[in-house]
């Protein structure tokens, strides 16, 4: 079970570099900038916003709206017990792939001296 979850997060680590890689230097391209500079930024740009996002799954409330269309909490209900267990999940896994793209984008980048 641990070596197939491993797997998955191993592809959802290429599949995701692959892209930002692809889209940074297509961003980078248009802009006129460094090559190693545009992916360093992409992997950087991309692991904060991902930081952001488990930050606020995180913190979601433990009321749920039945309904969106009701602004009062007369249709509220308590979130329950699988409901709050799978945010705190997804926070974990946005927080812990946004912290890898960062140390990744930081590595990269060629304006930073790491030694």
């Amino acid at each position: 079970m641990i070596g197939s979850a491993a797997r998955r997060l191993a592809v959802l680590f290429a599949v995701l570099a692959a892209s930002i890689t692809l889209g940074s230097l297509a961003v980078g391209l248009l802009l006129g900038a460094a090559p190693q500079r545009a992916v360093s930024l992409g992997f950087l740009t991309c692991g904060s916003f991902l930081l952001v996002m488990g930050f606020f799954v995180g913190s979601r409330g433990p009321v749920r709206l039945i309904r969106a269309e009701r602004g009062s909490l007369a249709g509220a209900r308590m979130a329950r017990p699988d409901e709050r267990n799978e945010a705190i999940n997804l926070s974990a896994l946005f927080v812990a792939v946004g912290f890898v793209l960062l140390l990744v984008g930081v590595v990269l980048d060629p304006q930073t001296a790491l030694i």
